[in-house]
């Protein structure tokens, strides 16, 4: 992906949303021909010249200092997601030695991370890279997104399902919801490294096969995504309100961890039980493994 062109759009796309009033900027009235706060009002609320915003916003981040950041991420009103993407669109635009990241996966199977997901057997526990595929799960993960193993194709990916697959509709009761956080997160990752060829080829093929991707990739909004409340509906055990904590694993770059929990006596703390019931009797953890649609 070309930094450039990310940190222009991004700026630009955080300023837009802006207006005078919001801000506090003073015009000097008549027309305006931008909807949102112009260059020279960011660099007047950011403390810095307009020639020096302008090179910025048109993606010279190389050098810039964090205070500098800081200050452009205080007049654009930037909460702490994109406060993050801005510094790793900064870092990504140095001549530094790259993160490792997700395009040289590792075997998880039969490893130690894999043997801790399986040691969670009331909880929903998964692993997945900054291209979204799924990569290793125990029971109950791979029951939860068991809609997601229908097809062949692996490692199973978030991103085709919920903008590809019409059963996404129905498995989470809010769908745009769903499709907003992921693009977010998607958005977040790329940022992190512009040159994950991975990262660029998906969004690639999602913004060719659908509209509803391109539209949110195109607003350039990024999300933190570490703790918080989801539903599923699933074909099994219907609805479950499941709490989820995200955490990045150091030692494996490019891959995170997420664990799903439900409120202990609830009817979702029911249908997870449920769930892993029917997953033991349907061999749904060995159908995903092998590739082999579900029923």
């Amino acid at each position: 992906m070309d930094n450039r062109a990310e940190v222009r759009e991004f700026l630009s796309s955080r300023r837009a949303r802006l207006t005078p009033d919001m801000t506090g900027v003073v015009t000097a009235g008549g027309r305006r021909r931008v909807p949102g706060l112009r260059r020279d009002e960011v660099a007047r609320l950011a403390g810095v010249s307009v020639d020096y915003y302008t090179r910025v916003e048109r993606g010279s981040l190389a050098g810039v200092s964090d205070s500098v950041l800081d200050s452009i991420a205080r007049a654009l009103e930037m909460d702490q997601a994109e406060r993050d993407h801005l510094y790793d669109l900064a870092r990504a635009a140095a001549p530094v030695r790259r993160r490792p990241s997700a395009s040289a996966e590792q075997k998880i199977t039969d490893s130690p991370l894999q043997h801790m997901l399986d040691a969670m057997t009331g909880a929903v526990a998964m692993i997945t890279n900054t291209r979204m595929d799924l990569v290793a799960a125990n029971d109950l993960g791979f029951a939860l997104y068991s809609e997601m193993y229908r097809g062949s194709l692996r490692p199973a990916n978030h991103s085709r399902f919920i903008f590809l697959d019409p059963r996404a509709h129905d498995f989470y009761p809010d769908w745009e919801r769903a499709a907003n956080v992921n693009v977010a997160i998607l958005r977040r990752d790329a940022g992190r490294d512009p040159h994950d060829a991975g990262i660029a080829a998906l969004v690639g093929e999602l913004s060719i096969r659908s509209d509803e991707f391109r539209v949110r990739w195109a607003a350039h909004d990024v999300r933190r995504h570490y703790t918080g409340a989801k539903q599923f509906r699933h074909p099994v055990v219907g609805l479950l309100e499941l709490d989820f904590n995200a955490m990045d694993l150091q030692d494996s770059p490019g891959h995170s961890m997420t664990v799903y929990t439900a409120a202990p006596g609830s009817g979702s703390d029911e249908g997870l039980r449920l769930l892993a019931s029917w997953a033991a009797t349907e061999r749904i953890v060995e159908r995903a493994r092998r590739a082999e649609p579900a029923t």
